[in-house]
């Protein structure tokens, strides 16, 4: 999804405009840009497969992929040193980047928390009657305050990050739906499925012995 700078304009304003409800949460400090954009990796470095996650954090699908098929394969493949998971953003909506944007700002120690608090809270802002104002209320639960969301999300060079590399996933991996899983470099159909997915990642793992 591309969001143009009058969009990134609109959803501050949106933002802005919530923040009259008054109400105060611990601000958490906004990395840089360079910071923000990291990727996020869970795992050993040293393991012998590399699995990329393509999702977005307003995305159904993606909230089912991260409560009932992630969890198994992080017991046993991530946990286990066997996999390398590596999680990047592709929005799908305003309201998906708007949350990427939340995410990424609290910087790279505090990510992996970040999507879990959004995938988490999911149903109460992405399906609100204002998903940016029930957004930004959700943001301050994680402790993310008013003046940092308001600040994060007027960061443009911030979401042409997040837009560029979501349009090179697309341009040069085919990547057009989330969640979409590579396993070893290669896609993997049906990956909701846990068992599909577990099998794919065998076979990399006897590939690469």
């Amino acid at each position: 999804m591309i969001v143009s700078r009058r969009t990134l304009l609109a959803i501050a304003a949106v933002t802005a405009a919530s923040f009259s409800f008054g109400v105060t949460s611990a601000e958490a400090k906004i990395v840089s840009t360079e910071e923000a954009m990291k990727d996020l990796i869970i795992g050993s470095a040293d393991a012998p497969i590399e699995m990329i996650e393509y999702a977005s954090l307003s995305c159904p699908a993606c909230k089912n992929f991260h409560d009932n098929v992630y969890p198994i394969i992080k017991t046993e493949y991530i946990d286990t040193g066997k996999v390398k998971f590596i999680y990047r953003d592709f929005p799908t909506n305003t309201p998906g980047l708007a949350a990427s944007m939340i995410a990424r700002c609290a910087g790279p120690e505090r990510l992996e928390g970040m999507v879990d608090f959004f995938f988490n809270a999911q149903p109460q802002w992405a399906h609100a009657e204002n998903p940016m104002q029930a957004l930004t209320m959700a943001a301050r639960m994680a402790g993310i305050g008013p003046n940092e969301v308001d600040t994060c999300l007027k960061n443009a060079d911030l979401m042409h990050g997040i837009q560029a590399k979501a349009k090179e996933a697309n341009e040069k991996l085919g990547v057009d739906a989330t969640p979409t899983i590579f396993v070893a470099g290669k896609k993997v159909e049906h990956a909701q499925d846990p068992e599909k997915l577990k099998a794919a990642i065998e076979d990399a793992l006897k590939a690469a012995k």
